[in-house]
């Protein structure tokens, strides 16, 4: 253990924290640049372009969006264990952000088969990327170090630094010069996130974290060929089928499926959640108490997590088309709203940074479960507001942008009340051998919310094959729905802040 914290010790820091931190940080920013950049044209292209010719293209739209969401954080689960056992953090990273590079770049080709085959690029390679990152940030402290908390939300920023930029600059090439101006942009966002990762390993500053946890079983070979060649190419193989799963609205062209108005990726995405539960509870079972104990209060936290996700993500499909359809906007296209949650995140993460540090010296930080209960409290208050903004709608049915802003300031304050700490105590609550899994678990969490996103999608759908639908009606809708989002959001942070002294016993000693 001594050797352990001298190595540590040794590490060069800076600002206060290990160097690597940083590295992780601008290669975190610029996938979350490509990412949330194509994020923020997505609903509007499948609206205008995909499903334009269906007279229920909202619902269409919002079928595809909510399982390629789910796909998205699913398979984290997959590629956290895959990691786990035989490539390593690093080699997982890299062979995530060339996938979703590809897709990318596949998604900037004007062709509908082009369309699908992208999305599931970007599925199979997020599932390698997004978890291991995050695990290696949380590598670079040693258990107990109060610097991770602040770690983290730090990260979170350069996460939101590069969600608040794509959506400018992607939705304004989008909007001036075409869609796949965009999306091309947002492909070149990701090469340029593997860059800076291959930089930091080059120069050594994360040691010797991340490498295959087995030697052997990384060379060992599988049908002749080792692992390490095995999985990527397992990982390429595995696009089309995805690509196939998406297009099935497409496909039927009617906006029902086979299974009538569930798409094969609900029918799978149940069966994926029943499987990974069975895992969990079998990992809890053969764990000792206080491992125990640790992981139902992980598994908590994801549950609380998914359902701000579930309101929160609507920002990327219903809230989109609201602002399109009835926001009177101002000096931003609907797909650039999409960077005022993360310009509130990266404003308000430094503040809340520090004062989470300030009560900690204090002995006055809430626990856990207390933020995650004000958090889906701010969010429910959050979609009150856009409720109430009906009562402002001139004749047209449009309402000041004022109210979106309002909305997305209350959300961004709970979401950093949630995200970034809940994202830290996963890590803390986590058994070392399967910290990359549960980390998996917690994306999951987001796979989950997706479902709610589409559920919630299709409930405040617009039937119209018209572009220009709007008005009154459209507003009834978005309104009524967003008001009654607001009342199960906050009912739920209720609801956690009165079970919060129980959670607590379950935490032990992480706060």
């Amino acid at each position: 253990m001594a050797d352990q914290l001298d190595h540590f010790k040794e590490e060069p820091e800076l600002f206060g924290h290990p160097k690597g931190l940083f590295y992780l940080f601008f290669a975190e920013l610029w996938e979350r640049f490509s990412f949330y950049g194509m994020r923020a044209l997505l609903m509007l292209y499948m609206v205008n372009e995909i499903f334009k010719a269906l007279a229920e293209k909202d619902a269409a739209s919002a079928a595809v969006y909510a399982s390629y969401g789910s796909l998205v954080y699913a398979s984290t689960v997959i590629g956290g264990r895959i990691s786990d056992k035989i490539l390593g953090m690093r080699s997982s990273i890299f062979l995530g952000g060339v996938l979703m590079a590809i897709g990318h770049f596949v998604l900037a080709i004007e062709n509908d088969i082009a369309f699908f085959l992208a999305l599931a690029f970007i599925v199979v390679g997020n599932g390698f990327f997004k978890p291991n990152i995050s695990t290696f940030v949380g590598s670079l402290y040693k258990d107990g170090d109060e610097r991770k908390d602040s770690g983290f939300t730090i990260f979170y920023m350069g996460i939101n630094i590069g969600a608040f930029a794509s959506p400018l600059l992607c939705g304004w090439l989008g909007e001036t010069y075409g869609w796949h101006y965009g999306f091309g942009l947002a492909g070149i966002g990701m090469v340029t996130g593997l860059l800076f990762f291959w930089s930091g390993i080059k120069k050594n500053v994360f040691g010797n974290r991340g490498l295959p946890p087995n030697p052997e079983l990384y060379e060992k070979k599988i049908l002749g060929i080792p692992q390490k060649t095995f999985v990527p190419i397992v990982a390429f193989l595995a696009a089309p089928l995805i690509a196939y799963l998406l297009s099935a609205y497409k496909a039927v062209g009617n906006g029902e499926t086979l299974f009538g108005d569930k798409n094969i990726v609900n029918i799978l995405f149940v069966l994926i959640g029943i499987s990974v539960l069975i895992y969990m509870l079998f990992i809890i079972v053969k764990s000792n108490s206080d491992e125990r104990k640790k992981l139902i209060m992980a598994v908590l936290i994801t549950f609380f997590m998914t359902l701000f996700w579930g309101f929160h993500e609507l920002s990327g499909s219903i809230i989109t088309l609201f602002a399109d359809r009835n926001v009177d906007l101002t000096f931003l296209n609907a797909a650039q709203t999409n960077s005022l949650n993360p310009i509130f995140i990266i404003v308000l993460s430094i503040p809340v940074s520090f004062l989470w540090a300030y009560l900690s010296k204090r002995n006055l930080n809430p626990r856990t479960p207390y933020k995650f209960g004000l958090g889906l409290v701010l969010a429910g208050v959050s979609f009150y507001i856009l409720g109430l903004s009906g009562a402002s709608a001139n004749e047209n049915g449009m309402v000041p942008m004022v109210y979106l802003l309002v909305m997305y300031f209350i959300l961004s304050i709970g979401e950093l009340f949630m995200s970034p700490v809940g994202l830290s105590k996963i890590t803390d609550l986590s058994p070392k051998r399967i910290v990359a899994f549960m980390m998996g678990v917690w994306f999951l969490s987001s796979a989950f919310a997706f479902q709610i996103v589409g559920f919630i999608s299709k409930q405040l759908s617009i039937e119209s094959t018209d572009v220009n639908v709007g008005g009154m009606q459209t507003l009834s809708v978005y309104t009524e729905g967003f008001s009654l989002i607001g009342q199960y959001a906050l009912g739920a942070g209720l609801v956690v802040l009165v079970f919060s002294p129980l959670m607590k016993k379950l935490m032990g000693n992480v706060h």
